[in-house]
């Protein structure tokens, strides 16, 4: 029996599925930070740090991989 998540449209979601962790794990961060009192707020500031570092991270490749491929498209054939 196949996976629900095999083949194309499992990999779509999955990938959709992933690029959303990151801001909703900053979102889940927030929320928690407003609704929890006084010392107790400390205990999100990890989730949001590693949802920050993890977005951060995933532009930074993102823009360089574009940077290598924009390069790549600019050398002269040869």
């Amino acid at each position: 029996m196949a996976s629900p998540l095999s083949g194309r449209a499992g990999s779509r979601r999955l990938k959709a599925l992933l690029a959303l962790a990151s801001p909703l794990l900053i979102l889940l961060a927030l929320v928690t930070v407003a609704i929890r009192p006084g010392s107790d707020r400390i205990q999100a500031l990890p989730a949001l740090a590693i949802g920050a570092g993890l977005l951060t991270n995933s532009w930074w490749r993102r823009r360089r991989r574009r940077h290598e491929i924009l390069r790549a498209l600019r050398q002269p054939q040869g």
